[in-house]
């Protein structure tokens, strides 16, 4: 189960003593979400079920070699970002910062233990809006437009 809560960002922190990760995933599936990832030289297969703030979610690592073969089906744009990783309080921040035509978007996910503890998080000043229950910041949905 992913339990988690996704933000606008309304100013960068210092990213210089943050590490990063590159990402690049193609969507084989939107309803439900079937999506190929490479993180770094990671790569996974990952179900989604439905949901907003709480859904299913399964990994399932793959080589390089079905990565490469699975990324060529994806329907709609393949997304590339970066994903800095940002401690703050009990929580990683997960900052993704998106490239090429969806540049300049910038979105901040938090991953919580419960849906209790999600609804009461107190996000950082830096962030701006909760876009948590809007469809349309959906890495699934930004892959179609």
């Amino acid at each position: 189960m992913e339990i988690e809560r996704k933000f606008k960002v309304r100013e960068l922190p210092d990213l210089s003593q943050y590490p990063f990760k590159q990402l690049e995933q193609g969507y084989l599936n939107t309803n439900p979400v079937v999506r190929v990832r490479k993180e770094d030289e990671e790569y996974y297969l990952t179900y989604k079920g439905k949901g907003f703030l709480e859904r299913e979610e399964y990994n399932l690592p793959l080589n390089k070699e079905a990565y490469e073969h699975l990324i060529t089906k994806a329907d709609g744009r393949v997304i590339t970002k970066k994903r800095y990783l940002i401690h703050f309080e009990y929580y990683t921040i997960e900052l993704d910062i998106f490239e090429g035509d969806l540049a300049p978007l910038i979105i901040a996910e938090v991953e919580f233990e419960t849906k209790e503890e999600a609804v009461s998080f107190t996000p950082p000043d830096w962030f701006g809006e909760d876009v948590t229950e809007d469809p349309s910041y959906s890495n699934s949905n930004l892959s179609k437009k």
